[in-house]
């Protein structure tokens, strides 16, 4: 049944990695036993910066890579395989990180200097270099003890529980598909990006459009009757292909969603397909990972996280509840959005949204994890975003003890994380209309 699984991933997701080929030819290796002595192996400034033309292996490269760094330093290469997936999608997003983590395994310079390898013999450490990464990291975790307890050595790699059940499990994953799986998985995680992203992207200019044909028709009144019907005619040509490209987006996403139902076997596969991070009973608000999504730890002088991520991005439930108010034409500040109101009573907006799932609409009851959307930047909004608050933010989001737990597992801090013990601010905000039970600001 697996095997059908992923030859329906296979069929439905046609895209390849293109590559520069490699010699599988590698330098006499340094041992695990000791790392490298000081200043044998540091990083220039030059090596701090993402190179111009970023390295790119194969699949079939990347296999024989990780099979024959396995094999040097005693490392399960599923292990690897799921570091590499983690740190830096293969090497699609190979940083800088928030954290100063540089290349394809994500090393931080001081590590670099201690454990960095010349694997492929053109005289220099580069971490980003995919030889000289991959080897570097077998060696980093074969010195932490990895031929002895694995777990143990992916901790010392990132210092984090949830790390290692994310790297595990992905790597008990791989292994028990080999890397087929991998790949078929890898491919799929990135044409359902590129599907919500289109989606999106068709979303907003079809309501842009339409924003502007009203306009247009309060203008054409002023005209004479011939260019009010030309006007008028080539709005709604405008309008007829964004629906068609809209719908046709849709359409794409749907299949691909099908597929991942389908593959979906493990928490860490789903969670590598963009699926919600959970704990606790609640999700994480919006997928992607820490590598993409962050979050402010301030930015408004009132309780609201703005949390950033590409346009496209899932958007979840953050808890149980009941969708209570949605809203799909886009409102000047908020944008597309809703209200959820969570089972302990507490309503919850969301903001800037490119679109809503077809389903949401008032009334809808919801599971923490549901799909509400995908990320956008209706409204007043400068960039991608989901802005989060309380219905009449009277809390930090950001202090929320369910929110913290997800750090580091679903997004990062985008500056220093906020501390708890200081009060909230009190919100100021007008009514949003008569009889409309959100008391809030809403912008960007």
């Amino acid at each position: 049944m697996r095997s059908l699984r992923l030859a329906l991933v296979l069929l439905l997701v046609a895209a390849a990695v293109v590559g520069t080929a490699r010699a599988d030819l590698f330098a006499v290796l340094p041992g695990a036993d000791a790392p490298n002595p000081p200043g044998r192996t540091s990083l220039s400034a030059a090596l701090l910066q993402r190179p111009a033309v970023p390295a790119v292996r194969t699949p079939d490269q990347l296999q024989r890579l990780w099979r024959a760094a396995a094999d040097t330093y005693g490392v399960p290469w599923s292990v690897l395989a799921a570091v590499n997936s983690i740190e830096s999608n293969f090497g699609r997003n190979m940083g800088p990180s928030s954290a100063g983590a540089v290349g394809w395994m994500q090393f931080m310079p001081g590590t670099w200097a201690m454990w960095g390898v010349d694997a492929d013999g053109d005289g220099s450490a580069n971490p980003w270099n995919p030889e000289d990464a991959v080897y570097a990291a077998a060696r980093y975790l074969a010195a932490a003890g990895a031929t002895r307890d694995v777990a143990r050595a992916v901790f010392a790699y990132n210092h984090a529980g949830w790390y290692v059940d994310q790297v595990l499990k992905l790597a008990q994953a791989y292994a028990a598909g080999g890397s087929e799986l991998v790949f078929g998985i890898d491919r799929l995680a990135s044409a359902l990006e590129a599907a919500r992203a289109e989606l999106a992207a068709a979303s907003i200019a079809l309501d842009q459009t339409r924003g502007v044909r009203s306009v247009e028709a309060r203008g054409a009144k002023a005209r004479a009757a011939p260019a009010v019907r030309a006007a008028r005619l080539a709005s709604a040509s405008r309008v007829a292909a964004l629906q068609a490209r809209v719908a046709a987006a849709q359409a794409t996403l749907d299949r691909l969603r099908a597929a991942a139902a389908d593959v979906s076997f493990s928490p860490a596969i789903d969670a590598a397909l963009g699926g919600p991070v959970l704990g606790g009973g609640h999700a994480f608000p919006v997928g992607g990972g820490p590598s993409s999504v962050s979050v402010a730890a301030g930015h408004h002088d009132y309780p609201a996280a703005d949390i950033a991520a590409p346009a496209g991005a899932p958007v979840f439930a953050l808890g149980a509840g009941v969708v209570e108010r949605a809203w799909r034409s886009p409102d000047p500040a908020c944008g597309v959005g809703l209200l959820l109101r969570t089972t302990d009573g507490r309503g919850w907006v969301y903001c800037h949204l490119a679109l809503l799932e077809t389903a949401v609409a008032a009334g809808l009851r919801v599971a923490a994890g549901t799909p509400l959307g995908l990320v956008g930047a209706t409204g007043d909004a400068t960039g991608p975003h989901l802005h989060l608050q309380l219905e009449r933010a009277d809390s930090w989001p950001q202090r929320e003890p369910w929110l913290v737990a997800f750090a580091g597992v679903a997004f990062r801090w985008r500056a220093a994380a906020p501390a708890a013990s200081t009060a909230p601010v009190a919100s100021t905000a007008p009514a949003h209309g008569a009889g409309d039970s959100i008391d809030v600001i809403l912008v960007r």
